[in-house]
Parts: C-alpha cells; sequence; structure tokens
C-alpha cells in the first residue's frame, strides 16, 4: 500500500509541472528518467509544505517512504524528494551508519553527479560526523572501490566539515584516486573526470581553512594531479 506521504508528494508534482521545462530538464542532466518540469525552488516549497503536513514517526518508516519515493519513482522529482527527506533535519537522529545502505543504494543506482553530490555532501557528510570511526573505515574502502560513484561519494563527504575536516581521511580517499605513475589498462579507473573533479573540490574547499596546506599538498602531488584537480584546487589560493 502506498504511504500517504508518497501519494502526496506525486500528487503535488503532478499539480505543478511545467511541460516546457521537462524535456530542457531531462536534456541538461542527461537523464533516462523523465522530469514533471518543477523547478528546484518550487521543489523545496513542495517539500517544506508535505513534510511538515506527514511526519514520520519511526527510522523504519522514514527508510520505507524514502525507499517507495526512490525505487517507485517515474520522474526524476521524486527521487530528489526522496534526497531531500533523508536530508531533513528533523530526521538527524536516523542518519547513523543503519542508514547507509540507503544512501548506497541512492549512489550506486543514481549514478549521476545531483544525486551522488547531494547525498555524499549531505547525508554521507551527517554519518561521518555521527560514527566517525567506522564510516571513515567504510570511505577508506569507498575511496578503492570499482565503483566511481562511490569512490566521489567519498572524495566528497567531508565538503562542508571546513575546518572539522579529517585531513588524514581526506589524503587517504585522495591517494588510490590519483592519477598512476605509469597508466596501465586497470589503473585507468582513476582517472574519470568525475573523480578528478572531486578531487579538486574536496582540496578547494579545504583550501578555505588553510591554502598553505593546499599548496603543499599540490606541489607534493602534482605529477599524480590532473591538470583539472590542480585548477580546482587552486581556484580560489
Amino acid at each position: 500500500m502506498t504511504h500517504p506521504l508518497v501519494r502526496a508528494v506525486r500528487g503535488a508534482l503532478e499539480e505543478a509541472p511545467d511541460p516546457a521545462k521537462a524535456p530542457q530538464m531531462q536534456a541538461y542532466m542527461k537523464s533516462a528518467l523523465p522530469y514533471r518540469g518543477v523547478s528546484g525552488p518550487a521543489q523545496k516549497a513542495l517539500w517544506r509544505t508535505l513534510f511538515h503536513a506527514h511526519p514520520l514517526s519511526t527510522r523504519a518508516e522514514w527508510r520505507r517512504v524514502a525507499h517507495e519515493l526512490w525505487r517507485g519513482a517515474a520522474f526524476r522529482e521524486e527521487r530528489y524528494a526522496a534526497i531531500a527527506l533523508t536530508d531533513l533535519r528533523a530526521y538527524l537522529q536516523y542518519r547513523t551508519m543503519a542508514a547507509v545502505p540507503m544512501f548506497e543504494e541512492m549512489i550506486v543506482t543514481g549514478a549521476w553527479w545531483d544525486y551522488v553530490d547531494a547525498v555524499a555532501t549531505h547525508q554521507i557528510g551527517d554519518v561521518l560526523r555521527a560514527d566517525a570511526p567506522p564510516m571513515s573505515r567504510l570511505m577508506r574502502r569507498w575511496a578503492r572501490d570499482r565503483n566511481m560513484w562511490k569512490r566521489r561519494a567519498a572524495l566528497l563527504c567531508q565538503i562542508r566539515f571546513k575546518r572539522d575536516t579529517d585531513l588524514d581521511l581526506l589524503y587517504a580517499c585522495i591517494e588510490p584516486n590519483l592519477l598512476p605513475i605509469r597508466e596501465t589498462p586497470a589503473s585507468r579507473m582513476a582517472n574519470e573526470f568525475f573523480i578528478r573533479k572531486a578531487i579538486g573540490w574536496a582540496l578547494r574547499q579545504y583550501a578555505w581553512v588553510d591554502s598553505r596546506e593546499v599548496r603543499r599538498y599540490v606541489k607534493a602531488h602534482r605529477a599524480r594531479l590532473s591538470p583539472l584537480s590542480v585548477r580546482e584546487a587552486l581556484k580560489n589560493v
């Protein structure tokens, strides 16, 4: 039986589409899922109203609704609703290691930057703050995973941490994704655009805290950092 919140989300999206925007949004995001054509600001307004009107009383119900929105999505905005719901401040206490399989599913099955970056920088980051030792170990494993999007998530999970950034963890996640000294077919997975960009973004964010350290790191690893990573890392230095 469909949860009332899921019905409310789908009904609200059906009533607020912009047919002219929908194909443009789908083309821009290169999405297999179609869009209703509901803009980002309009989505946020809907989520505020709908989530407030349908509070979820248990962790199990929260997961159930998120899974239903994600897995049953006929339009991309429904998956955005799942991400927004699982990022809601009211459910911060649910963002623990027990929720990681759900977030991992979003990352692996979403497999595109709009989904992955949102989940990595918010939900995964929140779990890292809440359960640092086990989550740090998991991020080190993800950083070596064959799935590119899990590696990107590991690189970006501390984007919002500023002075709380665990540099050892950041560098441990970057290291297996640096360019190899000698290129081989097996090593090319470290060379994707989205990984190179993520390395630069993570370093650039930390440069706001300690630009000298970022310059030192870039200088020390320049031979294995792609030009894109270097440009991104030093953009604000």
